[in-house]
């Protein structure tokens, strides 16, 4: 018998196993029978289907009050489970004579009890509160009544498994009052009534209104899966898919907060993969030149910004105006932001350096025709060294332009005084800043930043800026504030901008960090260390059971917020992504001896 006319079946079976000889002798092989157990056996208490050892319960017994999130325990239990509700509306006009018979009754019996002089008896006189109450909401048509059947079927492959299965099932209704029974010697009409065939073979039903059986309905489970979006893992509470688009949020800003070597970069190079299939395009601020492989991979373009690089770029590029603004907006904005440069170049600047500064790049500009009231859409922009010129002849200037020499004339010169020579015209560009000196790493992740953000504004179209070890940009306020304005103002270029750190306390002490966390619709921790979870419970407002799952994860698990959502998550890559976005040295190491071995043959 195959397990389509099993379950078709509605009289107890009289064989106890389905047998191949049977499948052999009929002489056709059909789709149930493929799908079909290799053999099944039934027992009072529970089913041998094939390896698997299978029993089934159904709810008996409800408490007065049922709370909204009274099942949700059940349905993200971690285990092999089907569960299967069966609805049956009442008519509202027949269960009216019920309950106009039931309240006599009750009434008559505290009317007796009352007659004779007995205490009052408080289940009674509920009983009765009750059945009026829920009377008259029928009869306003404010609640309707149901038939309702609740059928769990578990699965094990030991009978100890399912004992104990079947002990946490219990004890977590009965904590909430809620009463199951074993289907004993109806295990098969049971097992029959959950697949999902809409049989109920048992019939044990218990009547609930409206607003109790809404409490049952399974819509409270940790899912954060959306119609679109892209796969960032699979939800640990109930190994659902955690699918989401960050461009449909308020705004399209993430954080990921995470120790060294827990999956960081993994992931996020995980989620850029994912990103450029929708047409996207994305550009990364790598320091540690993780992603150089990975654009190689895909077709991208990869920067080297060092001291002795041949990419160079200048700070003083001036971005084509926007539809609506003005050229001097855009030079005001431009000469703002190169204060904020040689404010981190310099080391600090008092007020009057910070004025004869400003007064010196404006003169620089005008050097080259670049003025509030000209268009220099052509115009060839000045240099650095252009800068110290000017700064040098300017009152109180000279020691301001002796600071300013190492970067024009002595070892650092080769790093800024240079004319523009990139192009990210490319739908994966990434800038590396790994052979940076360590001192000059603010300085260069500064200028990307206010050169990316001049190609944002000009174009726009989706986008996604991806900041590994922002906690580089967090030591100069200068930085950290530009950071949190692109966090604010990305929304309207259609941008979102990923922060990604492990140093988690220079990072929320800069008064810029908590900003920055706050304006993240999506924020993503993973493994934590015992020293900084603390500062990460009291600002995520995580439980301690949280705060201990982040200590515990494995590589690649953490916690994934989207707006009010949360839910815990694991990172999974296919084989093929894997070796694309993997950082571990001895696979890195193992595909370039591959690569290697290939062009030698």
């Amino acid at each position: 018998m195959s397990l389509l006319d099993f379950l078709k079946k509605k009289e107890p079976l009289q064989i106890t196993s389905i047998l191949p000889q049977e499948i052999y002798e009929a002489g056709a092989l059909e789709l149930a029978d493929v799908i079909a157990p290799s053999a099944l056996k039934i027992s009072p208490k529970e089913l041998n289907l094939g390896e698997k050892i299978v029993r089934s319960f159904f709810v008996i017994s409800y408490p007065r009050y049922l709370n909204e999130s009274w099942f949700a325990p059940i349905i993200n239990l971690d285990k092999v489970f089907d569960i299967s509700i069966y609805i049956e509306p009442i008519e509202t006009a027949a269960a009216l004579k019920s309950f106009q018979k039931k309240v006599a009754e009750v009434q008559s019996q505290i009317m007796t009890r009352e007659e004779k002089g007995l205490v009052r008896n408080p289940m009674l006189d509920t009983a009765y509160q009750d059945l009026e109450q829920l009377r008259d909401n029928l009869q306003q048509a404010q609640e309707k009544l149901f038939n309702v059947g609740v059928y769990i079927t578990m699965y094990g492959d030991k009978t100890e498994e399912l004992d104990k299965i079947e002990s946490e099932i219990k004890s977590i209704l009965e904590a909430k009052l809620v009463y199951v029974k074993p289907a004993l010697f109806q295990q098969e009409q049971a097992f029959k009534t959950v697949m999902p065939v809409a049989t109920d073979l048992l019939g044990v039903y218990s009547k609930l209104n409206s607003s109790p059986l809404s409490s049952l309905f399974p819509f409270i489970s940790f899912d954060l899966t959306s119609d679109k979006g892209i796969l960032y893992g699979v939800n640990r509470h109930n190994s659902s898919l955690v699918l989401f688009d960050r461009f449909s949020l308020e705004n399209y800003n993430s954080i990921t907060f995470a120790k060294s070597g827990s999956g960081k970069s993994y992931a996020t190079k995980l989620e850029i993969l994912r990103t450029l299939m929708f047409d996207t395009s994305v550009m990364v601020l790598d320091p540690e030149n993780e992603y150089e492989y990975m654009a190689e991979a895909v077709g991208g373009r990869h920067f080297n910004i060092s001291l002795n690089s041949e990419h160079h770029i200048n700070p003083f590029d001036l971005p084509i105006p926007t539809e609506g603004e003005s050229f001097a907006n855009v030079l005001r904005s431009n000469i703002v932001n190169l204060v904020g440069l040689f404010r981190i170049m310099m080391g600090g600047l008092t007020p009057e350096e910070d004025a004869i500064i400003d007064r010196a790049i404006t003169e620089t500009y005008a050097l080259k025709d670049i003025t509030a009231d000209s268009d220099f859409t052509n115009t060839e922009p000045p240099l650095l060294s252009d800068f110290e010129l000017v700064l040098s002849g300017m009152e109180g200037g000279d020691s301001l332009a002796q600071r300013l020499t190492k970067y024009t004339k002595g070892t650092w010169a080769g790093f800024i005084n240079r004319p523009t020579n990139i192009d990210i015209n490319k739908k994966f560009v990434i800038f590396s800043i790994r052979d940076m000196e360590d001192e000059l790493k603010p300085i260069a992740m500064y200028i990307i930043m206010h050169y990316i953000w001049a190609a944002i504004r000009r174009d726009l179209k989706k986008r996604l800026l991806v900041i590994d070890e922002a906690w580089w940009m967090m030591k100069s306020e200068d930085t950290a504030s530009f950071l949190l304005s692109l966090a604010k103002r990305g929304r309207k270029y259609y941008l979102g901008v990923a922060t990604i750190t492990q140093d988690v306390d220079d990072f929320l002490k800069s008064p810029y960090g908590l900003p920055i966390i706050t304006n993240s619709s999506i924020q993503v921790l993973l493994k934590q260390s015992p020293s900084s979870v603390d500062k990460l419970q009291q600002t995520f407002n995580l439980t301690d059971e949280e705060k201990y799952l982040l200590l515990e994860s494995a590589v690649g698990e953490g916690i994934f917020f989207a707006g009010l959502k949360h839910v815990a998550i694991k990172i999974i890559a296919s084989y093929t992504e894997d070796q694309i976005i993997t950082s571990d040295p001895s696979q890195i190491l193992a595909i370039k001896k591959a690569k290697m071995g290939l062009a030698k043959s």
